[in-house]
Protein backbone atom coordinates (compact mmCIF):
# COMPACT_ATOMS: atom_id res chain seq x y z
CA UNK A 1 0.00 0.00 0.00
CA UNK A 2 1.49 3.32 -1.00
CA UNK A 3 1.87 6.35 1.20
CA UNK A 4 -0.70 9.04 1.82
CA UNK A 5 1.26 11.63 3.73
CA UNK A 6 4.96 11.51 2.99
CA UNK A 7 7.84 13.64 4.00
CA UNK A 8 10.32 15.20 1.74
CA UNK A 9 12.86 17.87 1.58
CA UNK A 10 11.02 20.97 0.51
CA UNK A 11 12.33 22.99 -2.38
CA UNK A 12 10.63 26.32 -2.42
CA UNK A 13 10.82 27.53 -5.94
CA UNK A 14 9.92 31.14 -6.40
CA UNK A 15 8.97 32.10 -9.90
CA UNK A 16 7.66 35.54 -9.38
CA UNK A 17 8.19 38.39 -11.80
CA UNK A 18 8.80 37.92 -15.45
CA UNK A 19 11.72 40.29 -15.98
CA UNK A 20 9.94 43.51 -15.13
CA UNK A 21 7.22 42.64 -12.71
CA UNK A 22 4.34 40.43 -13.81
CA UNK A 23 3.35 38.22 -10.90
CA UNK A 24 3.40 34.47 -11.46
CA UNK A 25 0.12 32.69 -12.11
CA UNK A 26 -1.59 30.49 -9.56
CA UNK A 27 -3.40 27.21 -10.01
CA UNK A 28 -6.80 26.22 -8.63
CA UNK A 29 -5.33 25.34 -5.23
CA UNK A 30 -3.73 28.74 -4.85
CA UNK A 31 -0.22 27.43 -5.38
CA UNK A 32 2.09 29.35 -7.68
CA UNK A 33 2.63 27.80 -11.11
CA UNK A 34 5.62 29.92 -12.10
CA UNK A 35 4.11 30.28 -15.58
CA UNK A 36 5.35 33.86 -15.98
CA UNK A 37 9.00 32.96 -15.54
CA UNK A 38 11.62 35.21 -13.97
CA UNK A 39 15.03 36.71 -14.58
CA UNK A 40 17.78 34.31 -15.64
CA UNK A 41 20.13 35.56 -12.91
CA UNK A 42 17.55 35.47 -10.11
CA UNK A 43 18.35 34.39 -6.57
CA UNK A 44 17.45 30.83 -5.61
CA UNK A 45 17.24 30.04 -1.90
CA UNK A 46 18.05 26.57 -0.60
CA UNK A 47 17.08 25.88 3.02
CA UNK A 48 18.50 22.56 4.23
CA UNK A 49 18.19 20.83 7.62
CA UNK A 50 21.00 20.30 10.09
CA UNK A 51 24.05 18.44 8.75
CA UNK A 52 23.09 15.05 10.19
CA UNK A 53 24.31 12.98 7.23
CA UNK A 54 26.90 13.09 4.47
CA UNK A 55 24.18 13.53 1.87
CA UNK A 56 22.96 16.82 3.35
CA UNK A 57 26.51 18.16 3.39
CA UNK A 58 27.00 17.04 -0.20
CA UNK A 59 23.70 18.55 -1.31
CA UNK A 60 24.62 22.02 -0.09
CA UNK A 61 27.82 22.11 -2.11
CA UNK A 62 26.10 20.70 -5.19
CA UNK A 63 23.35 23.31 -5.00
CA UNK A 64 25.82 26.16 -4.58
CA UNK A 65 27.95 25.05 -7.52
CA UNK A 66 25.14 23.86 -9.78
CA UNK A 67 22.91 26.89 -9.40
CA UNK A 68 25.85 29.23 -9.99
CA UNK A 69 26.83 27.30 -13.11
CA UNK A 70 23.24 27.60 -14.34
CA UNK A 71 23.46 31.39 -13.96
CA UNK A 72 21.48 31.83 -10.75
CA UNK A 73 22.51 33.45 -7.49
CA UNK A 74 22.52 30.69 -4.87
CA UNK A 75 21.66 31.33 -1.21
CA UNK A 76 22.22 28.00 0.56
CA UNK A 77 21.54 27.79 4.31
CA UNK A 78 21.58 24.98 6.87
CA UNK A 79 19.54 24.79 10.04
CA UNK A 80 21.70 25.02 13.14
CA UNK A 81 23.44 21.94 14.48
CA UNK A 82 20.82 21.91 17.25
CA UNK A 83 18.29 21.16 14.52
CA UNK A 84 15.75 23.72 15.69
CA UNK A 85 12.94 24.33 13.23
CA UNK A 86 12.83 28.01 14.26
CA UNK A 87 16.25 28.47 12.72
CA UNK A 88 15.04 27.18 9.37
CA UNK A 89 11.81 29.17 9.58
CA UNK A 90 13.86 32.35 9.99
CA UNK A 91 16.14 31.42 7.09
CA UNK A 92 13.19 30.86 4.76
CA UNK A 93 11.60 34.12 5.84
CA UNK A 94 14.84 35.93 5.07
CA UNK A 95 15.03 34.31 1.63
CA UNK A 96 11.49 35.48 0.86
CA UNK A 97 12.25 38.99 2.13
CA UNK A 98 15.37 39.16 -0.02
CA UNK A 99 13.46 38.28 -3.15
CA UNK A 100 14.51 34.70 -3.91
CA UNK A 101 12.59 33.51 -6.92
CA UNK A 102 12.99 29.85 -6.00
CA UNK A 103 13.39 28.55 -2.48
CA UNK A 104 14.43 24.92 -2.13
CA UNK A 105 13.62 23.57 1.31
CA UNK A 106 15.02 20.42 2.87
CA UNK A 107 12.58 20.49 5.76
CA UNK A 108 13.91 20.28 9.29
CA UNK A 109 10.31 19.59 10.33
CA UNK A 110 7.87 19.36 7.44
CA UNK A 111 4.92 19.92 9.75
CA UNK A 112 6.00 23.37 10.89
CA UNK A 113 6.73 25.28 7.69
CA UNK A 114 3.27 26.04 6.30
CA UNK A 115 3.41 29.71 7.34
CA UNK A 116 6.75 30.20 5.61
CA UNK A 117 5.51 28.43 2.48
CA UNK A 118 2.46 30.70 2.42
CA UNK A 119 4.69 33.76 2.75
CA UNK A 120 6.75 32.55 -0.18
CA UNK A 121 3.56 32.01 -2.20
CA UNK A 122 2.25 35.45 -1.28
CA UNK A 123 5.53 36.92 -2.53
CA UNK A 124 5.01 35.16 -5.89
CA UNK A 125 7.28 32.22 -5.30
CA UNK A 126 6.96 28.62 -6.47
CA UNK A 127 7.56 26.16 -3.65
CA UNK A 128 9.13 22.73 -4.22
CA UNK A 129 9.63 20.18 -1.45
CA UNK A 130 12.97 18.38 -1.72
CA UNK A 131 13.26 14.87 -0.22
CA UNK A 132 10.91 15.62 2.68
CA UNK A 133 7.31 16.63 2.04
CA UNK A 134 6.02 19.84 3.59
CA UNK A 135 2.67 19.16 5.21
CA UNK A 136 -0.70 20.84 5.57
CA UNK A 137 -0.36 23.61 3.02
CA UNK A 138 -2.04 24.12 -0.35
CA UNK A 139 0.76 26.53 -1.25
CA UNK A 140 3.26 23.75 -1.96
CA UNK A 141 3.85 23.44 -5.71
CA UNK A 142 6.07 20.39 -6.23
CA UNK A 143 7.75 17.54 -4.42
CA UNK A 144 11.06 16.04 -5.56
CA UNK A 145 12.46 12.92 -3.90
CA UNK A 146 13.54 9.36 -4.19
CA UNK A 147 10.70 6.88 -3.67
CA UNK A 148 10.99 6.70 0.10
CA UNK A 149 8.31 4.06 0.62
CA UNK A 150 10.25 1.86 -1.80
CA UNK A 151 13.38 2.56 0.27
CA UNK A 152 11.66 0.97 3.25
CA UNK A 153 10.47 -1.98 1.18
CA UNK A 154 14.04 -2.58 0.00
CA UNK A 155 15.34 -2.37 3.58
CA UNK A 156 12.77 -4.83 4.88
CA UNK A 157 13.48 -7.31 2.11
CA UNK A 158 17.24 -6.92 2.59
CA UNK A 159 16.85 -7.77 6.28
CA UNK A 160 14.98 -10.96 5.40
CA UNK A 161 17.37 -11.95 2.63
CA UNK A 162 20.45 -11.22 4.71
CA UNK A 163 19.26 -13.32 7.65
CA UNK A 164 18.27 -16.19 5.39
CA UNK A 165 21.76 -16.22 3.89
CA UNK A 166 23.60 -15.82 7.21
CA UNK A 167 21.48 -18.29 9.19
CA UNK A 168 20.50 -20.93 6.61
CA UNK A 169 19.29 -23.46 9.18
CA UNK A 170 17.07 -21.04 11.12
CA UNK A 171 13.32 -21.33 10.83
CA UNK A 172 12.74 -18.19 12.91
CA UNK A 173 14.74 -15.01 13.52
CA UNK A 174 15.06 -12.59 16.43
CA UNK A 175 15.07 -8.95 15.30
CA UNK A 176 14.85 -5.39 16.57
CA UNK A 177 13.43 -2.37 14.76
CA UNK A 178 14.71 1.20 14.54
CA UNK A 179 13.12 4.19 12.84
CA UNK A 180 14.25 7.76 12.29
CA UNK A 181 13.45 11.05 13.95
CA UNK A 182 9.77 11.65 14.72
CA UNK A 183 9.97 15.23 13.40
CA UNK A 184 10.96 13.88 9.96
CA UNK A 185 7.92 12.52 8.16
CA UNK A 186 10.19 10.41 5.99
CA UNK A 187 11.00 8.35 9.07
CA UNK A 188 7.47 7.01 9.15
CA UNK A 189 7.47 6.41 5.40
CA UNK A 190 10.68 4.34 5.55
CA UNK A 191 9.32 2.38 8.51
CA UNK A 192 5.95 1.73 6.91
CA UNK A 193 7.63 0.55 3.73
CA UNK A 194 9.80 -1.86 5.69
CA UNK A 195 6.91 -3.09 7.80
CA UNK A 196 4.87 -3.85 4.67
CA UNK A 197 7.46 -6.61 4.17
CA UNK A 198 8.24 -7.51 7.79
CA UNK A 199 4.80 -7.42 9.47
CA UNK A 200 3.45 -10.53 7.68
CA UNK A 201 6.54 -12.43 8.83
CA UNK A 202 6.04 -11.16 12.39
CA UNK A 203 2.41 -12.24 12.22
CA UNK A 204 3.23 -15.78 11.03
CA UNK A 205 5.99 -16.24 13.63
CA UNK A 206 8.96 -16.22 11.26
CA UNK A 207 10.21 -13.04 12.90
CA UNK A 208 10.17 -12.28 16.62
CA UNK A 209 10.77 -8.76 17.91
CA UNK A 210 12.12 -9.87 21.27
CA UNK A 211 11.70 -6.48 22.94
CA UNK A 212 8.11 -6.23 21.73
CA UNK A 213 8.82 -2.71 20.45
CA UNK A 214 7.16 -2.57 17.05
CA UNK A 215 5.37 0.81 16.96
CA UNK A 216 7.08 3.69 15.21
CA UNK A 217 6.91 5.76 18.43
CA UNK A 218 8.81 3.02 20.29
CA UNK A 219 11.45 2.64 17.62
CA UNK A 220 12.08 6.33 16.88
CA UNK A 221 15.55 7.90 17.04
CA UNK A 222 15.26 11.57 17.95
CA UNK A 223 17.26 13.83 15.66
CA UNK A 224 18.64 10.89 13.68
CA UNK A 225 21.48 11.03 16.22
CA UNK A 226 23.91 8.12 16.38
CA UNK A 227 24.27 8.38 20.15
CA UNK A 228 20.52 7.95 20.60
CA UNK A 229 20.48 4.79 18.48
CA UNK A 230 23.53 3.38 20.27
CA UNK A 231 22.02 4.06 23.69
CA UNK A 232 18.75 2.37 22.74
CA UNK A 233 20.61 -0.62 21.30
CA UNK A 234 22.63 -0.90 24.52
CA UNK A 235 19.37 -1.01 26.47
CA UNK A 236 17.76 -3.54 24.14
CA UNK A 237 20.74 -5.89 24.35
CA UNK A 238 21.00 -5.66 28.13
CA UNK A 239 17.28 -6.23 28.64
CA UNK A 240 16.50 -8.88 26.06
CA UNK A 241 19.60 -10.70 24.82
CA UNK A 242 21.41 -12.07 27.85
CA UNK A 243 20.89 -15.53 26.38
CA UNK A 244 18.90 -15.01 23.18
CA UNK A 245 20.61 -14.50 19.83
CA UNK A 246 20.01 -11.32 17.85
CA UNK A 247 19.78 -12.12 14.15
CA UNK A 248 18.84 -8.82 12.53
CA UNK A 249 18.25 -5.12 13.07
CA UNK A 250 16.23 -2.85 10.82
CA UNK A 251 18.19 0.40 10.69
CA UNK A 252 16.71 3.26 8.63
CA UNK A 253 20.04 4.84 7.68
CA UNK A 254 23.79 4.28 7.71
CA UNK A 255 24.62 6.59 10.62
CA UNK A 256 22.27 4.68 12.90
CA UNK A 257 23.36 1.34 11.45
CA UNK A 258 26.97 1.99 12.40
CA UNK A 259 25.89 3.05 15.90
CA UNK A 260 23.94 -0.19 16.27
CA UNK A 261 26.97 -2.20 15.16
CA UNK A 262 29.15 -0.32 17.66
CA UNK A 263 26.72 -1.21 20.45
CA UNK A 264 26.65 -4.90 19.49
CA UNK A 265 30.45 -5.06 19.37
CA UNK A 266 30.74 -3.37 22.77
CA UNK A 267 28.38 -5.98 24.21
CA UNK A 268 30.58 -8.75 22.84
CA UNK A 269 27.75 -10.17 20.73
CA UNK A 270 28.00 -11.63 17.21
CA UNK A 271 27.05 -9.09 14.57
CA UNK A 272 23.50 -9.45 13.23
CA UNK A 273 22.29 -8.41 9.79
CA UNK A 274 22.02 -4.60 9.84
CA UNK A 275 20.44 -2.48 7.12
CA UNK A 276 21.07 1.16 6.25
CA UNK A 277 20.56 3.98 3.79
CA UNK A 278 22.53 6.81 2.16
CA UNK A 279 25.68 4.98 1.00
CA UNK A 280 27.87 6.88 3.45
CA UNK A 281 31.58 6.24 3.00
CA UNK A 282 32.10 4.52 6.35
CA UNK A 283 29.12 2.27 5.79
CA UNK A 284 30.25 1.27 2.30
CA UNK A 285 33.58 0.33 3.89
CA UNK A 286 31.69 -1.60 6.57
CA UNK A 287 29.67 -3.47 3.94
CA UNK A 288 32.79 -4.43 2.04
CA UNK A 289 34.33 -5.59 5.35
CA UNK A 290 31.33 -7.86 5.97
CA UNK A 291 29.85 -5.96 8.92
CA UNK A 292 26.89 -3.81 7.82
CA UNK A 293 24.83 -5.89 5.42
CA UNK A 294 23.19 -3.31 3.16
CA UNK A 295 22.61 0.33 2.35
CA UNK A 296 20.44 2.25 -0.10
CA UNK A 297 22.02 4.32 -2.85
CA UNK A 298 20.12 7.55 -3.46
CA UNK A 299 22.44 9.54 -5.69
CA UNK A 300 22.31 13.06 -4.26
CA UNK A 301 23.96 14.35 -7.42
CA UNK A 302 20.99 13.17 -9.48
CA UNK A 303 18.44 14.63 -7.07
CA UNK A 304 20.11 18.04 -6.94
CA UNK A 305 20.55 18.04 -10.72
CA UNK A 306 16.83 17.36 -11.17
CA UNK A 307 16.01 20.18 -8.76
CA UNK A 308 18.11 22.59 -10.82
CA UNK A 309 16.39 21.42 -14.02
CA UNK A 310 13.07 22.23 -12.34
CA UNK A 311 14.32 25.71 -11.45
CA UNK A 312 15.49 26.26 -15.03
CA UNK A 313 12.07 25.24 -16.35
CA UNK A 314 10.36 27.60 -13.93
CA UNK A 315 12.68 30.43 -14.96
CA UNK A 316 11.59 29.92 -18.58
CA UNK A 317 7.94 29.86 -17.61
CA UNK A 318 7.60 26.10 -18.19
CA UNK A 319 5.88 23.59 -15.93
CA UNK A 320 8.57 21.22 -14.55
CA UNK A 321 8.37 17.53 -15.43
CA UNK A 322 6.51 15.36 -12.91
CA UNK A 323 5.92 11.60 -12.87
CA UNK A 324 3.50 11.08 -9.96
CA UNK A 325 0.22 12.93 -9.54
CA UNK A 326 -1.54 10.56 -7.11
CA UNK A 327 0.62 9.36 -4.24
CA UNK A 328 1.65 12.36 -2.16
CA UNK A 329 -1.12 13.97 -0.16
CA UNK A 330 0.34 16.53 2.25
CA UNK A 331 -2.91 16.95 4.16
CA UNK A 332 -4.12 19.87 2.06
CA UNK A 333 -3.56 18.71 -1.51
CA UNK A 334 -2.06 15.98 -3.65
CA UNK A 335 1.30 17.41 -4.62
CA UNK A 336 2.73 17.08 -8.12
CA UNK A 337 5.82 14.92 -7.66
CA UNK A 338 8.96 13.77 -9.43
CA UNK A 339 10.43 10.54 -8.03
CA UNK A 340 13.83 8.95 -8.61
CA UNK A 341 14.38 5.21 -7.97
CA UNK A 342 16.47 4.04 -4.98
CA UNK A 343 18.98 1.19 -5.33
CA UNK A 344 19.65 -1.54 -2.74
CA UNK A 345 23.38 -2.14 -2.26
CA UNK A 346 25.06 -5.16 -0.69
CA UNK A 347 28.63 -6.39 -0.97
CA UNK A 348 27.57 -8.55 -3.91
CA UNK A 349 26.39 -5.68 -6.12
CA UNK A 350 28.32 -2.70 -4.72
CA UNK A 351 30.70 -2.30 -7.65
CA UNK A 352 27.85 -2.41 -10.13
CA UNK A 353 25.68 -0.04 -8.08
CA UNK A 354 28.42 2.59 -7.76
CA UNK A 355 29.70 2.33 -11.33
CA UNK A 356 28.74 5.97 -11.98
CA UNK A 357 30.27 7.26 -8.74
CA UNK A 358 34.10 6.99 -8.83
CA UNK A 359 34.54 7.88 -5.15
CA UNK A 360 32.22 5.13 -3.92
CA UNK A 361 33.33 2.70 -6.60
CA UNK A 362 36.91 2.98 -5.33
CA UNK A 363 35.75 1.71 -1.93
CA UNK A 364 34.58 -1.57 -3.47
CA UNK A 365 38.03 -2.56 -4.79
Amino acid sequence: MKKLIIVGVAIAASAALALSGCSSRTDSTGASSGAAGFAADATVGVALPAKTSENWVLAGGLFSDGLAKAGFKANVQYAAATGTVADQQNQITSMVTNGAKVIIIGAQDGGQLSAQVKAAHDAGAVVIAYDRLILNTANLDYYLAFDNFKVGVLQGQALLDGMKAKYPTNKTYNIELFSGSPDDNNAGVFFNGAMSVLQPKIDDGTLKVVSGQTAVAQTATQGWLAQNAQSRMDTLLAGNYASADLNGVLSPNDTLGRAIITSVKAAGKPLPIVTGQDSEVESVKSIMAGEQYSTIYKDTRALVAQAIVMVQDLQKGKKPEINDTKSYNNGSKIVDTYLLPPVLVTKANAAQSYANNPALLALTK
